[in-house]
């Protein structure tokens, strides 16, 4: 731990932080992000450095956390396994020790959970997961923000989930549970939501129905991704058979709340897991969503290194 420095924090998963957090760190992204569209100068991290860790591959999460840490007044490392020893079987643990010792704060996007949570254990400074094949609480944070932004409080809502019981059902699972609305959740028969990998034992916030259709009735929110997430390439055609009732339609938007929102994390694929006419059609907020990547983790990342402002 450096000098000065209280309890290290680290964001993992969703439910690493409490329900007070969260409502902290939402107002919080309001600010920054109003500050942001105002060009108001706000530089709070100037000498501290971000490094990221990519054993996946990124668009929204480079660029979120990049530009991000730029305007906040700090620099980045950017680190992949084809540029550091990460990918020369040096021990995760030691890659740990020494990168917390040059940095403020990490950044990873890998495949286990295991992994992150590893490289977390040996950190002297505090980690962020990036995505990992079990949980990404930064996307669920910043489609939360946008929820808010859009319509207000998400507590009490209903939020529809049609298709893989992935790493973005998990988080929604979580989300639920602490921030008090109800999850609906429709996959294909052997790809179900497992609560136990979300850590979730509340079964009061969520609805599971065989039917998306169903899922998606009186829904607030309606969202979705990818058939085949990264990882699970071998997979691509058997779930394209798997997942073919499964795509986000005009009829199940219809069936949702009249002033329903559809989200989804990106990259989509138009006519697979959405309709072209639902994704660019006036309930879809997925550019703001995209966006809102950058803003909420701004609010993350100076959360875990200043604290809370004011």
């Amino acid at each position: 731990m450096k000098p000065g420095m209280s309890l290290i924090k680290h964001y993992l998963q969703f439910k690493d932080l409490r329900t007070e957090e969260y409502a902290y760190l939402l107002a919080r992204t309001a600010v920054i992000k109003q500050r942001f569209k105002n060009y108001e100068k706000y530089t709070p991290l100037v000498d501290r450095t971000l490094a990221m860790i990519f054993e996946k591959a990124s668009t929204r999460t480079r660029v979120s956390f990049e530009a991000g840490m730029y305007q906040m007044g700090g620099s980045v490392v950017n680190l992949t396994t084809g540029d550091s020893q990460l990918g020369r079987a040096e021990p995760i643990e030691d890659s740990a020790k020494v990168i917390s010792r040059m940095v403020d704060l990490v950044m990873i996007r890998t495949y286990e959970q295991t992994k992150l949570e590893a490289f977390a254990a040996n950190s002297r400074v505090p980690v962020i997961n990036g995505l990992t094949n079990e949980y990404h609480p930064c996307q669920i944070l910043a489609d939360v923000f946008t929820y808010i932004e859009h319509r207000g409080s998400i507590q009490g809502k209903v939020v529809a989930w049609v298709g893989d019981g992935n790493n973005m059902a998990n988080t929604w699972l979580q989300a639920a549970d602490i921030l008090g609305f109800t999850l609906h959740v429709s996959t294909p028969s052997g790809y179900e939501l497992d609560p136990k990998v979300a850590g979730v034992s509340n079964t009061n916030c969520v609805k599971v129905f065989k039917n998306p259709l169903d899922a998606c009735r009186g829904a607030h929110l309606v969202t979705t991704d990818v058939w085949t997430s990264m990882g699970y390439e071998a997979e691509n055609e058997a779930r394209k058979t798997a997942f073919a009732d499964w795509c986000v339609d005009r009829e199940m938007m219809a069936v949702a709340q009249s002033d329903a929102l559809f989200m989804h994390c990106l990259p989509a694929h138009r006519g697979e897991e959405v309709e072209a006419d639902v994704i660019d059609g006036p309930q879809s907020v997925v550019w703001d969503e995209a966006e809102n990547r950058m803003h909420v983790q701004k609010a993350l990342m100076e959360y875990l290194l200043i604290g809370r402002i004011g």
